[in-house]
């Protein structure tokens, strides 16, 4: 049951979700894999099925990721040091890295917002 007079830190929240923890009491894994975060926190009851993060951790990801490599991508593209197949192999396989890498950990820390900032949608 919520107590809606509970003081919620955003930025510890955020932090503990950084690291796929649960955003309440850090204690339990948020996800129970990749991205399917788990219904409720085994350690703190806090009910985490109700919290939708929807596009914003995609969008959030692409964002970061696009900010990553343009300074790269830019200077070493105009070189012609690397055949254009080799350069584009390489980017392709760094922005699906950084992507999986990102992905989990913008989905933890939009719904430790939404939770911090009591702004789910039920």
């Amino acid at each position: 049951m919520e107590n809606p007079g509970e003081r919620r830190r955003l930025w510890a929240s955020v932090r503990r979700a950084l690291r796929g923890h649960c955003p309440k009491c850090g204690d339990a894994k948020l996800f129970k894999s990749y991205l399917k975060q788990v219904e409720v926190c085994p350690a703190c009851g806090e009910p985490w099925s109700e919290v939708r993060a929807d596009d914003g951790p995609a969008w959030l990801t692409i964002l970061i990721v696009g900010h990553l490599l343009a300074p790269v991508m830019l200077p070493v593209a105009m070189e012609d040091r690397l055949p254009l197949w080799l350069l584009l192999l390489a980017l392709s396989a760094v922005s699906a890295a950084l992507c999986l890498l990102l992905l989990p950990r913008c989905k933890g820390v939009f719904i430790a917002m939404i939770w911090a900032l009591r702004a789910n949608s039920s």
